[in-house]
């Protein structure tokens, strides 16, 4: 029986028309643009218009990705929405995209584990396909993250941004060696032990408000580059590859200097690292695949080459994935 991989077909994202520089957070907090572009790598972030939600956003980076897939909504089986910023409490905000791009069949979920929540619904999608549950899964990344800053808060509302990227996984024949693309390998984890460094000081439990962003960013910092790294390595050797093979590093973009720091300790030049952090921010969940489509339509990404995926967040939550593009 032939192995199943399931393989990138299509990709999209969608960024809000509103551009919010750096300089914009001079005119009411105690910062500088040069302050935090030094210690983020951040110039400016996309907000959301008022009234334009998660769903929105997510709905056109679907269907940006589907029309690179030459796919229609009938083509896809399933939906799985990452974000930590739903439209509402319930219902899920993938089942507001599949009624926005027309899919009349299948089914749709979120799924939530914060900025890693791309590489989450990654491996349930991927799941799914290898199981024989879906042949094609649209998977989602979308965050109005503008929605839950404290503008007040200099240490955390000149981080985030808001946008979606989407991707479009179809099932197909494992090949061997150089020839088999999809993705090759997964690898997530969760330590709700540490999940006061970053959270969301609200809740429909908790206080029946959606509440702020709050985040240690030091002790943050001290975990990103040490469970990337782990994560990344384990991923690599779980492809049965080693760091040399990886043409290309998609990580989520939270800071530069994790970025940079992570990509050291794994060997990896800078120059094979995809940035989109100057003009994104941090987009959370979104950050990836707004990445990935990005480093598509500049040219970076070739068919064969292998792609290392890899995202911390709040929980705390992190993981990788090797792709064959």
């Amino acid at each position: 029986m032939k192995r199943i991989n399931a393989t990138v077909r299509g990709i999209g994202h969608h960024l809000p028309e509103r551009i919010v520089p750096n300089e914009e957070f001079e005119k009411f907090l105690d910062t500088t643009d040069s302050w935090i572009k030094s210690r983020t790598g951040i110039e400016s972030r996309r907000f959301a218009a008022d009234g334009e939600t998660t769903a929105d956003l997510g709905s056109k980076a679907a269907i940006n990705a589907l029309a690179d897939a030459e796919l229609d909504p009938i083509d896809i089986d399933t939906i799985v929405l990452a974000t930590s910023t739903p439209d509402n409490t319930f219902p899920a905000t993938a089942t507001k995209v599949q009624s926005a791009i027309g899919m009349r069949r299948g089914y749709a979920f979120d799924v939530q584990a914060v900025c890693a929540g791309f590489i989450f619904a990654l491996v349930n999608a991927n799941a799914l396909i290898r199981a024989g549950e879906a042949k094609r899964v649209l998977v989602v990344g979308a965050e109005t993250f503008s929605r839950i800053l404290d503008m007040t808060d200099r240490r955390t509302c000149v981080l985030f941004g808001d946008g979606a990227g989407a991707v479009v996984l179809e099932a197909n024949e494992a090949g061997e060696g150089r020839l088999e693309r999809g993705i090759l390998s997964t690898d997530i984890h969760s330590d709700g032990r540490f999940r006061e460094l970053l959270y969301v000081d609200g809740g429909v439990s908790t206080t029946q408000t959606a509440g702020y962003l709050r985040m240690d960013g030091k002790e943050i910092f001290r975990h990103a580059v040490k469970k990337l790294n782990e994560t990344a390595q384990l991923a690599i050797d779980k492809a049965r590859l080693d760091a040399a093979a990886v043409d290309w590093i998609v990580p989520h973009q939270a800071n530069y200097r994790i970025i940079s720091a992570t990509a050291k300790k794994l060997g990896i030049p800078e120059e094979q690292v995809v940035l989109t952090i100057k003009g994104h921010g941090n987009t959370s969940a979104a950050s990836i695949p707004l990445a990935l489509s990005e480093a598509k339509a500049r040219g970076q990404i070739k068919v064969g080459e292998v792609i290392l995926l890899m995202a911390i967040g709040g929980g705390l939550t992190w993981g990788s994935v090797v792709l064959r593009w």
